[in-house]
């Protein structure tokens, strides 16, 4: 009965937050067109603003999602900006100028959105170089992605961008962190991004793990078997040695609650490196205990538009970048796609190229 009323007040707060933006924009409409029927535009604007649910229906409701991911993006910065406005309008008097500050917010939001939709598009990569004890007689490089969130917004053009960059970096290995696809994995099949991950060519392979986005989907089974036909192997609670250089260790998501311990996951390493993939930093604790040399996430997405970020540096110890605990290496990528709208303010599309080193045990 509590989740029941705590989500009936959850949705009437939205309504009332939806109602007063609708009104603001409605206001700014009839400043400077006639005959903006009210009620055709409020039935209009609660449409978009429940689009996205309209779209969970099924696969052919695929235009509702795409709208309402980016309404998502509009209510985030248009909570910000329209009350702010408002307060100009009536403490600045202007109440006769209501196209004016109308139009100057409509110009901030359409500046966000196209510096967003670049940032989100045009990744970079980020490079580090770490030592670890072990004995080996050339260093390890390393390419790593994550949340590819791959499907309609996050498709085969971006993939290529990805498979491009790393092609052009000549690694030895590839790490997919997790959230491989938004959810579904049937985009990724019906839109042929199989081809365009399988050109992916590392001499040590191409190494994933799920995320929680991947549960969401409940296709799992599905997902392992397109990603395996794109010569991604997927790590499901599974260490393995890789060509007798490093120890690989690939954990389920935290979503699924009997995921193994890491400490059951453990190798006899000996003068072998350690490398842990867990798509969700939500404990760094346990790999530094253990004795990881480099332990890898994703998730966050750096909050992906700003100030998201203040929330998730409130989550996560480490909510991105890279730090050096003991002797453990983490790195938490913001990733190379998104959830949602296409867009990044405050975060970017990135991968990242690793150059692991060694030096003989202390």
């Amino acid at each position: 009965m509590k989740i029941v009323a705590g989500i009936g007040s959850m949705l009437l707060i939205y309504t009332a937050l939806v109602a007063y933006l609708g009104w603001a924009v409605y206001f700014w409409l009839i400043s400077f067109l006639d005959g903006v029927n009210l009620w055709l535009f409020a039935a209009f604007w609660f449409v978009i603003a429940f689009s996205y649910v309209i779209g969970r229906i099924g696969h052919k409701w695929l235009g509702f999602t795409i709208l309402g991911s980016y309404w998502f993006a509009f209510l985030q910065y248009a909570i910000l900006l329209i009350p702010t406005a408002n307060v100009v309008v009536l403490v600045v008097d202007l109440k006769n100028d209501v196209f004016v500050v109308g139009s100057l917010t409509v110009i901030i939001l359409l500046m966000l959105f196209l510096a967003g939709t670049y940032l989100a598009y045009s990744p970079v990569v980020r490079k580090l170089e770490i030592t670890v004890e072990g004995q080996a007689v050339e260093p390890l490089h390393m390419v790593i992605g994550s949340d590819f969130h791959l499907g309609f917004l996050s498709g085969k053009r971006h993939l290529r961008r990805f498979v491009k960059k790393t092609n052009a970096l000549d690694p030895d290995v590839v790490f997919l962190a997790g959230d491989l696809v938004d959810d579904d994995p049937v985009w990724y099949a019906r839109y042929g991004m199989s081809e365009v991950m399988e050109q992916l060519k590392p001499s040590l392979g191409v190494y994933g793990v799920l995320g929680n986005h991947e549960y969401y989907g409940k296709k799992i089974p599905l997902l392992v078997k397109v990603m395996e036909k794109s010569g991604v192997k997927i790590l499901r609670d599974e260490t393995i040695l890789i060509a007798n250089r490093f120890y690989l260790t690939g954990r389920e998501d935290r979503t699924n609650s009997n995921r193994l311990s890491l400490r059951e996951l453990k190798p006899e390493k000996g003068a072998l490196p350690w490398i842990v993939m867990d798509h969700t930093p939500s404990d760094l604790n346990t790999p530094k205990e253990l004795g990881a040399d480099l332990h890898m996430s994703g998730h966050t997405h750096k909050g992906q538009m700003w100030p998201n970020h203040l929330l998730t540096k409130r989550i996560f110890e480490l909510d991105y970048g890279y730090r050096l605990i003991e002797k453990t290496h983490f790195l938490v990528s913001s990733g190379f796609g998104f959830w949602g709208p296409p867009l990044r303010i405050g975060s970017r599309s990135e991968l990242w190229s690793v150059t692991m080193n060694f030096r003989p045990s202390s």
